[in-house]
């Protein structure tokens, strides 16, 4: 049977259409459960986890600038007095909000080129290296005797370790998603959002437990935490096996083999999963033979870059950058800094609870169910919270704080994790460094937005809605519910080959889940045959 339907090549030159056949795997990969997938694939799963520690470093830098903002001490050397108290200007928060967000967009452009040149664990261990020099910088931000030059040297510290943070993210999920088994792609790239929550737990910790330090002890206390996050990527990098699918592109088979046989057990061929990747490959390189940042706008490739752009706002579509700035906002809205700082730490530890359900939700009910039932009750939520913040007093500060945690728990179920699958399953296996580096930018200017925009909206001595910003969230929150609907297609338990399948037939957004192929897929390619003349 052809893997490429018959309508498809007609479109194609003579010389580039080939026929791949393909054998039976003899059993559904939605047969096989969870757990069987796990033991089957252990020292993947491992790999990957230990690769978790990238996702680590970003949680804790997404939180810590928030978090830190809201220490006293770090108010009084960086901030300035207003109506009797310190807090941070909104301008120099918002910079320093966004800081991150700009240097991870120039971070995952760079890290998806990088990688597709130099390979996976090269460009693991250069973001891993730089980013304990960015952690230095923040670090001595405090020296400077100018109080803006101090604000300015915490600013490019800031926007440096976005910038490495960013190529860890892109080669982190790159990686992942190309080693995977189809089963398992779904559970563990959810170790994104398990990962990030736990990065602001340890921030949030730390920030907490240093409040009882003086001086400047307090908040550099909190840089240096950074340095253990960012050194672990760095020495895993020495031990990780080189992605196979990048080695084969390369046209190292033998050495792609080599890698692919430290990943698995004696349980798997890795002889089939490599010519299942071939198999793979050889069927996209008949839509393009080039691999460049061009070609994810080009064709139906435009599709699927638009999708994986899209899934990676969804974070920010449902709250995450006001989440993540919780306990700031809530002193805004009127609680206590020892208070607020207990309910961000609340409310992260529900979202954990939640992101480890999703890793057996996101296999029982898919990406696409999830992500529309958990952004549906975010957005009536939201809407209560900004309706609550039409009165005044301690019911509101408390109502808030509660609603927010709940919101927190609800997208760690669902549209959060499975934001991070559909980004990283949707792009070809040839464009796939390229397009994550493309969706973490979208990530990264998603975040840039909603950094500088919101302080406007709900800080003091601005918009001043505090409470009644949840308007704006349930707004937003609907808005992505109707992108979802009408854009983004359930890919759960299919191969990338079935993925590459549907995406070419352009089927429409809900004939995804429904459709079967006529193509029988593979555990390995039996033939490639060369164009037949004449």
């Amino acid at each position: 049977m052809n893997l490429i339907d018959t309508q498809s090549t007609k479109d194609l030159k003579e010389d580039d259409v080939a026929v791949i056949a393909v054998v039976d795997t003899g059993k559904k990969t939605s047969q096989v459960s969870l757990w069987r997938s796990v033991k089957k694939s252990p020292r993947i799963v491992g790999y990957c986890f230990a690769l978790s520690s990238a996702i680590l470093l970003y949680g804790y830098d997404l939180v810590i600038v928030a978090t830190v903002a809201a220490m006293p001490q770090f108010q009084i050397v960086f901030g300035q007095e207003y109506h009797g108290r310190y807090i941070i200007p909104t301008m120099w928060l918002s910079l320093w909000n966004v800081s991150s967000c700009i240097g991870l967009m120039f971070g995952s452009i760079l890290g998806g080129y990088y990688q597709d040149r130099g390979g996976r664990r090269i460009t693991l261990a250069i973001g891993s290296f730089l980013s304990t020099i960015a952690v230095a910088i923040c670090y001595i931000s405090d020296l400077p005797d100018d109080l803006e030059t101090r604000r300015g040297v915490f600013f490019a510290g800031k926007l440096f370790q976005g910038m490495c943070i960013g190529i860890l993210l892109c080669v982190t999920q790159t990686y992942m998603s190309e080693v995977l088994p189809v089963l398992l792609r779904g559970p563990v790239i959810a170790f994104y959002p398990i990962f990030t929550l736990l990065g602001q737990l340890v921030g949030s910790i730390v920030v907490y437990t240093s409040l009882k330090h003086t001086g400047a002890e307090s908040y550099r206390l909190c840089f240096a935490s950074q340095w253990p996050f960012s050194a672990i990527p760095f020495v895993l990098a020495a031990f990780l096996p080189e992605s196979p699918a990048w080695l084969l592109r390369k046209g190292r088979t033998d050495d792609a083999l080599k890698e692919q046989k430290r990943l698995d057990t004696n349980h798997v061929n890795s002889e089939a999963v490599i010519d299942e990747l071939q198999a793979s490959m050889a069927a996209e390189e008949l839509e393009s033979a080039t691999h460049t940042y061009a070609d994810c706008f080009r064709g139906v490739n435009l599709r699927r870059t638009l999708i994986v752009a899209f899934a990676n706002i969804i974070p920010q579509l449902f709250g995450l950058q006001l989440l993540a700035n919780s306990s700031y906002f809530m002193q805004i809205v009127g609680m206590s800094s020892a208070n607020s700082l207990v309910f961000l730490i609340l409310g992260i530890g529900l979202g954990l609870i939640a992101n480890f359900i999703s890793l057996w939700a996101l296999n029982a009910f898919g990406r696409r169910f999830l992500i529309l039932l958990t952004l549906g009750i975010v957005m009536v939520l939201w809407f209560a919270v900004g309706i609550a913040g039409i009165f005044k007093g301690t019911v509101t500060i408390w109502y808030t704080a509660v609603s927010m945690m709940l919101i927190t728990m609800i997208s760690g179920l669902g549209s959060w994790p499975a934001s991070f699958v559909v980004a990283a399953e949707t792009s070809s296996l040839q464009l796939r460094a390229k397009t994550q580096g493309i969706g973490w930018f979208s990530a990264g200017l998603g975040t840039a937005v909603f950094a500088i925009i919101l302080p406007y909206i709900y800080n003091a001595d601005q918009g001043n809605l505090k409470a009644k910003t949840g308007f704006v969230m349930a707004g937003l929150a609907a808005v992505a519910v109707v992108v979802v609907w009408l854009a983004v297609p359930e890919m759960k338990g299919r191969t990338p080959m079935e993925i590459d399948h549907m995406f070419s037939l352009r089927l429409q957004t809900r004939a995804f889940k429904g459709w079967h192929s006529d193509v029988t897929l593979t555990s390995g390619i039996q033939d490639i045959h060369p164009p037949v003349k004449g």
